[in-house]
């Protein structure tokens, strides 16, 4: 039997999972890493931590799976995208924390940009709106505001990467990254899938600290991990979101899936042209494969799982997610309750960075099923703000979408969705299929042949259709818009 080996680089934890040639999970390990607040709306994550906790995950998924590591083939990499990390070109060294995806320290940057007229080159040439979000500016905030990075800079010692690259550093000594992960930068010419020399130029970001950028799966490695001599190529490196489209096989144009995690994430392929949006979607490059670029439409919400973990270590009024159906299953429906977790702002389709968290309707009458019930519809709404969005801007009737994630075991969100977006929702055996994706991409002509032969990895195990019509949800559609109204221009 041959196997590939997984690493989930995500926002709140690593996972390490060992797939068979049958897609079977044979191995898995997780270890959550901390969090650091220093600032309002400011996240970072310490590389170093990220470090020991891929290496710890991948000995220990490998012990769980009681093979070999010359049995592991390949090994893919899938990483929350926009976190940037700085190093020492020479000792591999971080030269401070990691800026998280979430934070919104370079609003200001972002601001300036937009003022001088920058925005519509941006979109034009990375098919990305000018926010916070995207690893360029952050990229521009270390260099202004970290003398040690400044330094390494201008003696040529600056390297900056996304997590895939921060990890290939360490696994390979290599300093490469993917088109995917690329793509979310700021930085990237999507026509001439190069990194731009004229948008680098407008950050004062040095080229020389960017990474190669190498297709995700073909006969050049992103280099070679050698542990007990054996020497296993890295192959399928791709963004979470890119190696979640790929791991529910939405390999053809038109295929659509979200993925449910700490915020959530549609990805519509587009086919070997990149569609750009003109209500506030992202254009961004699927995969490179096979000597074509794969593009997707993209709407990307900030907080949707979060909030269920903020309902749990904040307000401590679920001990797990694991009882929100039970709890919110008391009552049937949130009494009223409108709930926009907006607390780094808004994402697709607002991108409003002054909105904050509002919840909105209580009554002596509201309890906590109430609240957990709202946070629910909360999920279900800001994904079908994006899938009317994407009807929008391609005219494409979406009447059935893949979703994964850890919080599509919720039935109650599930069907949810299905009433709210008036489609059909298929849950696939394997919800990991950020994992599995990478894991696919990595045995692409190793281990699977062909797309026929991935397609079969990952099965529907349970599909949801509308229970209600369309005229029993509008108004509480209207509402939720009125909701995100209130929650906009707070700062």
């Amino acid at each position: 039997m041959r196997y590939v080996l997984s690493i989930d680089q995500g926002t709140s934890s690593t996972r390490s999972i060992i797939f068979d040639e049958d897609g079977n999970v044979k191995g898995v390990f997780q270890k959550e890493h901390r969090q650091y607040y220093p600032h309002e709306a400011w996240v970072e994550h310490d590389p170093n931590e990220i470090k020991n906790s891929v290496l710890e995950t991948v000995g220990k998924s490998i012990k769980s799976a009681a093979i070999n590591w010359n049995d592991i083939k390949a090994i893919g990499i899938t990483n929350q995208r926009e976190t940037v990390v700085a190093w020492d070109k020479n000792t591999s060294i971080p030269l401070a924390k990691a800026i998280v995806w979430q934070c919104r320290r370079s609003v200001p940057i972002v601001d300036q940009l937009k003022a001088d007229g920058y925005e519509e080159l941006f979109h034009k040439k990375t098919g990305l709106v000018l926010d916070a979000y995207f690893s360029g500016t952050k990229m521009k905030w270390m260099l202004e505001n970290n003398q040690k990075i400044l330094d390494k800079s201008k003696t040529d010692q600056l390297a900056f990467g996304t997590i895939d690259s921060w990890i290939i550093q360490f696994l390979a000594n290599e300093h490469n990254t993917d088109a995917s992960n690329a793509s979310r930068t700021l930085l990237y010419s999507l026509n001439k899938n190069s990194w731009s020399e004229e948008l680098c130029e407008i950050l004062k970001i040095p080229m020389s600290s960017l990474p190669d950028i190498k297709p995700n799966a073909g006969s050049e490695s992103f280099g070679f991990y050698e542990v007990e001599n054996n020497q296993i190529p890295i192959r399928g490196v791709l963004g979470d979101q890119q190696a979640a489209l790929f791991g529910q096989t939405g390999f053809v144009e038109g295929n659509i899936k979200t993925t449910y995690g700490t915020g959530n994430f549609t990805l519509l392929n587009t086919g070997y042209t990149p569609k750009f949006s003109s209500n506030g979607l992202l254009t961004t490059v699927g995969w490179d494969m096979d000597g074509k670029l794969t593009y997707a439409l993209e709407g990307s919400v900030f907080i949707t799982g979060a909030a269920i973990q903020w309902l749990r270590d904040n307000l401590e009024i679920i001990d797990s997610f694991d009882e929100v159906d039970k709890i919110a299953g008391q009552t049937e429906n949130s009494g009223g309750v409108f709930f926009v977790p907006a607390f780094v702002g808004l994402g697709a389709p607002y991108w409003d960075s002054s909105a904050r968290g509002l919840i909105i309707g209580l009554t002596l009458g509201t309890t906590k099923s109430h609240l957990i019930r709202a946070a629910i519809d909360s999920i279900a709404f800001q994904t079908e703000d994006l899938l009317n969005t994407m009807k929008k801007d391609t005219n494409i009737d979406v009447t059935s979408m893949r979703v994964d994630g850890g919080i599509t075991k919720s039935n109650l969100l599930m069907q949810r969705q299905a009433d709210i977006s008036q489609i059909n929702i298929n849950r696939p055996k394997n919800i990991e299929t950020t994992a599995l994706g990478a894991g696919m991409m990595a045995g692409y002509k190793l281990i699977w042949d062909t797309f026929d032969d991935l397609a079969k990895l990952n099965q529907t195990e349970k599909e949801y259709n509308p229970k209600l019509v369309k005229s029993d949800i509008k108004n509480e559609i209207e509402k939720w818009k009125t909701a995100v109204s209130r929650s906009r221009n707070w700062i």
